[in-house]
């Protein structure tokens, strides 16, 4: 059964697979030479956060020789990603990374029918081949890369292409800290945050229940009575008190609906 966006259409059921050593390398900066260097770790919590606003999360793996990013192991694990060795370059050839992931996601397009949408994590050109032909079998492909270090014949043939940098810049969100107690605090980042990431999605309303579910998706434990409301109705009638969004009562449903932030 698929989710529903937040105007009630049909979101996808997503596998998202990384080409870890690309995404690290594209947040380095070029040596003399024209080398890449690795930057910092690539925030692939963010990235998941970004990518749960187009549906549901049911596969992810990340490629790469592991004795390179030694740190980015424990928190991939603790992300629930699949980590697939691949052994250095110099013993395998400098796609064996490409062509693994490139077989993974052929093998889940064909034989797990379900997921009808694929997330890969490159800036690399190499892969284009392999979108074009998700695409030929009706799967939606989203790309994920650093603006300076993705090819633009990988992005311009994706069904969107999202920048790296647009998912870790500082969102449009109003400044609530000031407004609600220390305890409330984590609920309302998660509140005006994932209705940031909704708005990126639609100019329309965001229906609550979809809201909720897109909290639930970003994190499964939430729960609105943890911060002391009865309701998630409450929530977001406490939030529109405080200057912070918009709502209205849907005529049809009975529901609240956020229309968006206050000005």
């Amino acid at each position: 059964m698929q989710d529903m966006n937040q105007n009630g259409a049909p979101q996808g059921t997503i596998a998202v697979l990384i080409d870890y050593e690309n995404l690290a390398l594209g947040t380095g900066k070029r040596r003399r030479g024209g080398h890449q260097q690795p930057g910092p770790a690539p925030d692939v919590k963010a990235i998941l956060a970004r990518l749960v606003d187009k549906g549901r999360i049911v596969a992810k793996r990340a490629y790469c020789d592991w004795q390179r990013f030694e740190g980015a192991v424990t928190p991939l694990h603790e992300l629930g990603v699949e980590l697939i060795e691949i052994p250095d370059r110099a013993h395998t050839g400098k796609n064996s990374a490409d062509i693994r992931l490139s077989v993974d996601a052929m093998e889940m397009c064909l034989t797990k029918t379900h997921i009808d949408t694929f997330a890969i994590l490159s800036g690399d050109s190499d892969f284009s081949p392999l979108v074009s032909k998700l695409r030929e079998f009706d799967k939606t492909v989203i790309g994920v890369g650093m603006r300076e270090s993705t090819s633009s014949l990988l992005a311009e043939v994706c069904d969107e292409f999202i920048f790296y940098e647009d998912i870790v810049s500082p969102g449009g969100i109003p400044e609530y800290e000031s407004r609600v107690t220390a305890e409330k605090r984590p609920c309302y980042k998660l509140l005006l945050e994932t209705i940031d990431a909704l708005q990126r999605e639609t100019d329309g309303f965001i229906l609550a229940s979809l809201l909720k579910g897109a909290m639930r998706r970003k994190q499964p434990q939430f729960s609105e009575r943890t911060y002391g409301f009865r309701s998630f109705t409450a929530l977001l009638n406490e939030a529109s008190s405080l200057g912070l969004i918009k709502i209205h009562n849907d005529q049809r449903s009975g529901t609240a609906v956020v229309d968006g932030f206050c000005e």
